[in-house]
C-alpha cells in the first residue's frame, strides 16, 4: 500500500509538471504571435523561466527562513529534536540538514533547501510541546521525506512557472494589436488573425488561474507522497496520523505564516476554504483524507 501510494504520487506529479511546462511554452507561442516576435516568444518564455528558476534555486531557502523568523535549534534546549533528525537521516541515508526553530505556539513544520546537501528542516516550538515522541518523529520523517524526494525543488519550479505565466500573460495583454495579427484585413487571413487574437486574449486571461490551480495540485500531490514516504521511514503510520489530527484540531494561529510560504508547511497554516471549489485553491489535501490513508497503511 505504501509503495503503491509513493509510485502513484510520483507519476501524477511528473504529469502535472509536464502540463505546466506545456502551458508556459504555449503562452510563449501566442505571446510571440501577438508581439510580432514569432518563435522567439517561445525562446523568451524558456529563458525567463530559467533565469527565475536559477535565482529561486539558490536563494529561496534563505528568503523563506528569514520570512518565517526561523533561528538555528539550540543544541541544549532542543536535544531530542536534533537527535531524532540525526537518527532518521541515518535511516533514510540522508546528510543531516540544518535544524531551525520558530518560536510560535502553533504546531507546524516545513522543509526548505535546493537539495539534500543544502536542506533545512524547521519546527515550531508549539509542535514540539504538543506532540508526543512518536507523533513528532512522524512529522520529522515527513519533512525529511520532502528533502529526500526533492519536493522543494519541484515546488520552486512550480512557483517560478506560475510567475512566468503571470508575467507573460501581462505582457501579452499589453501588446495585443489587431494589425500585428492581420485583424484589420479582410478575407480568410483576417478571420484567422481575429481568431488567433481572441484565443490569445482568452489564454492570457485564463492561464494565470490555470497555473495557480496546477501549482496547488502539485503541492497537494507532494504532501501525499511525503506522508507515504514518512510512514515507510518510521514504519509507524499512526504516529504521523496522530500528529496531523492534533495539528488540525489546534486553534492557535501561526503568526509568521503568509501566502507565499503556506504551501511549505506540513498543514495549511490558514483555515481551509470550504466546498469543492475551495479545495481546488488549497495548497494541502484535506487532513481527514491524509489521516484516513495513513491509518489504512
Amino acid at each position: 500500500m505504501i509503495y503503491e501510494e509513493i509510485s502513484s504520487n510520483k507519476y501524477k506529479t511528473v504529469f502535472l509538471i509536464v502540463l505546466f511546462v506545456i502551458l508556459v511554452l504555449l503562452l510563449g507561442y501566442f505571446f510571440g504571435k501577438v508581439s510580432g516576435l514569432g518563435s522567439f516568444g517561445v525562446f523568451l518564455a524558456a529563458i525567463i523561466s530559467f533565469v527565475m528558476a536559477w535565482g529561486s534555486y539558490y536563494y529561496s531557502d534563505q528568503i523563506v527562513l528569514s520570512l518565517s523568523h526561523a533561528v538555528p535549534a539550540d543544541p541544549q534546549d532542543h536535544v531530542y529534536l536534533i537527535n531524532t533528525v540525526e537518527g532518521l537521516c541515518l535511516a533514510a541515508g540522508l546528510p543531516r540538514p540544518k535544524v531551525y526553530v520558530i518560536y510560535d505556539t502553533a504546531p507546524n513544520a516545513f522543509a526548505t533547501g535546493r537539495d539534500p546537501a543544502h536542506a533545512a528542516v524547521v519546527f515550531t516550538t508549539g509542535i514540539m510541546e504538543k506532540l508526543n515522541r512518536q507523533e513528532l518523529e512522524g512529522v520529522i520523517a515527513h519533512e525529511l521525506s520532502h528533502v529526500k524526494n526533492y519536493d522543494i525543488l519541484i515546488s520552486t519550479v512550480s512557483v517560478v512557472l506560475v510567475g512566468t505565466v503571470t508575467l507573460l500573460s501581462d505582457w501579452m495583454l499589453r501588446n495585443v494589436r489587431w494589425s500585428r495579427l492581420g485583424g484589420r484585413g479582410k478575407g480568410a487571413g483576417g478571420y484567422i488573425g481575429a481568431a488567433l487574437l481572441i484565443a490569445s486574449i482568452l489564454l492570457a486571461i485564463l492561464s494565470p488561474l490555470i497555473a495557480q490551480l496546477m501549482h496547488f495540485a502539485i503541492s497537494r500531490r507532494r504532501e501525499f507522497q511525503a506522508d507515504a514516504s514518512a510512514a515507510l521511514l518510521t514504519r509507524y503510520p499512526p504516529g504521523l496520523a496522530g500528529a496531523l489530527e492534533k495539528i488540525s484540531k489546534d486553534t492557535e494561529p501561526l503568526e509568521v505564516a503568509n501566502k507565499a510560504t503556506a504551501h511549505l508547511f506540513i498543514a495549511n497554516p490558514f483555515k481551509n476554504i470550504e466546498g469543492t471549489a475551495g479545495k481546488l485553491f488549497d495548497t494541502h489535501p484535506p487532513i481527514e483524507e491524509r489521516i484516513k490513508i495513513l491509518r489504512a497503511m
